[in-house]
C-alpha cells in the first residue's frame, strides 16, 4: 500500500457533499470570474486574517507582483528575500525588472536570517520579501524594525502559511501587504490555480484591484496597464467551503507534526524547530538527515511519498547567473538543500502508517 505525500482525495472525500453542491450553484448561476463568490470569499480571508482588505487574484505568483507593482517596484529597484524558497518569489521581482538580493537563512527555522538583512540594504532597496517557509511565520518583528528605520516595504509570502500565527497575530497581517497560493497541495487549496493579496492599506487594495483587471475601472476604460489576473467564482467558492474547515485541519498537522518529532527522538534526524512565539502549520513537515538519497530512495522503494524543497537554492540558479552569485556564498540555505527532505504529512495521515514512515527513514540512516 502506499502512501502519498499529500492525499488530496481523502481531503475530497471528507467533505465531498459540501463541496459538489456549492459547485453546483456557482455551475447553474453562470457568474464565472469575479463577482458576489469572489467577494464572499475575500472578506472571510480578511476577516480571517485580521486585516482591512483581501483582493483575488489568479495565483500566488501573480499575488506577489501585483503587490511588487502596487507599491512602486520596478526597474532599478532591489527587493531582499531568501534563496531557500519555491522560485515564484524572487521570480516576481524579476518580472518587475528589478533585481533580487538574497540573504542566507537561519539554520534552524530556514526562514530569513534577520541578522544578515540589514547589510543588504542599499539605496536601491525598495522592499524586502520575508518567506514564511514550510509554514512557519518569519522573524517579522526584525524584519519590521529594519524596514521601518530604512523605510521599505514588507511584503509577506505567506504561500506556504495561511493560518500560521506570528505572537498571536495571523500571518497576512503583518507586513504592508502579504500574499497567499491556493495552489491545490497548499493547507488551504483550490481544485486548480489561486491566490490572493491582503493588506489594511486601501490605496494598496485599490491599486491592486484596477492591477489585476487590465488597469480597468469600469468596462472598457484603462487608466494604467494591468495584468489579467482574476480569482474564478468555482474556485472562491470551493476555497470558501474549505476555509471552514482550515483551523482543525492545521490543528492536526501540528498534532502529527509532534508524533513525529516524538518518533524521531534520539535519532541523527534533525526534526521541524518550531519557534515558542509562533504557530507553524506545517505545510511541508521537513526532516534533515545526513544521507538524504539514500532516505529517498528508501522510502520510494517502499511506496512512500517524499519531496526534496529544494534541491537547487535560488541563487545558484540557472536564470541568476547574472547576478554573480558562487557556490559558498549562501552556505546554510546550500546546505539546506542537500539534506533536507520532506516526508508525508496531512490530516488523514494515520497513526500506524507514519509509525512506518519513522521506522523505513530511521533504518536508513543507520551506518
Amino acid at each position: 500500500m502506499s502512501i502519498p505525500l499529500l492525499d488530496l482525495q481523502a481531503q475530497y472525500s471528507s467533505i465531498k457533499d459540501e463541496l459538489e453542491s456549492e459547485i453546483l450553484d456557482v455551475l447553474r448561476g453562470g457568474q464565472y470570474i469575479l463577482g458576489p463568490k469572489v467577494q464572499e470569499f475575500e472578506s472571510a480571508i480578511a476577516d480571517y486574517c485580521g486585516v482591512e482588505y483581501a483582493v483575488g487574484v489568479a495565483n500566488g505568483t501573480d499575488a506577489l507582483v501585483l503587490a511588487l507593482d502596487a507599491i512602486g517596484v520596478g526597474p532599478g529597484d532591489e527587493v531582499i528575500t531568501s534563496p531557500f524558497t519555491f522560485f515564484a518569489t524572487a521570480e516576481s521581482i524579476s518580472r518587475l525588472g528589478a533585481t533580487p538580493v538574497f540573504v542566507d537563512i537561519d539554520p534552524q527555522t530556514y526562514n530569513l536570517a534577520t541578522d544578515k538583512i540589514e547589510a543588504k540594504i542599499t539605496s536601491k532597496t525598495k522592499a524586502v520579501i520575508p518567506v514564511h517557509i514550510f509554514g512557519q511565520p518569519a522573524e517579522m518583528d526584525a524584519v519590521n524594525d529594519i524596514a521601518t528605520r530604512h523605510g521599505i516595504k514588507v511584503i509577506e509570502d505567506a504561500c506556504q502559511a495561511i493560518g500560521a500565527d506570528y505572537r498571536g497575530r495571523k500571518v497576512g497581517s503583518l507586513g504592508d501587504a502579504a500574499c497567499f497560493s491556493f495552489f491545490p497541495s497548499k493547507n488551504l487549496g483550490g481544485a486548480g490555480d489561486g491566490g490572493m493579496v491582503v493588506t489594511s492599506n486601501k490605496d494598496l487594495a485599490d491599486r491592486i484591484r484596477l492591477l489585476r483587471q487590465h488597469g480597468s475601472p469600469k468596462k472598457y476604460h484603462h487608466s494604467l496597464v494591468g495584468y489579467n489576473s482574476r480569482l474564478d467564482a468555482l474556485q472562491a467558492t470551493i476555497l470558501s467551503v474549505k476555509l471552514r474547515y482550515i483551523d482543525n485541519w492545521n490543528n492536526a498537522r501540528r498534532e502529527k507534526a509532534q508524533y513525529y518529532n516524538k518518533l524521531f527522538e534520539g535519532t541523527k534526524i534533525v526534526t521541524p524547530k518550531e519557534l515558542d512565539h509562533v504557530k507553524h502549520v506545517y505545510h511541508l513537515y521537513i526532516i534533515k538527515v545526513p544521507n538524504r538519497a539514500d532516505v529517498e530512495s528508501a522510502l520510494k522503494e517502499n511506496g512512500i511519498g517524499c519531496g526534496v524543497y529544494y534541491p537547487v537554492p535560488l541563487h545558484l540558479q540557472d536564470a541568476y547567473e547574472d547576478l554573480g552569485y558562487k557556490e559558498g556564498g549562501l552556505p546554510v540555505s546550500e546546505a539546506a538543500s542537500h539534506e533536507t527532505l520532506a516526508i508525508p504529512l496531512y490530516p488523514e495521515l494515520g497513526t500506524e502508517d507514519m509509525k512506518k514512515i519513522a521506522d523505513i527513514v530511521k533504518e536508513a540512516i543507520k551506518d
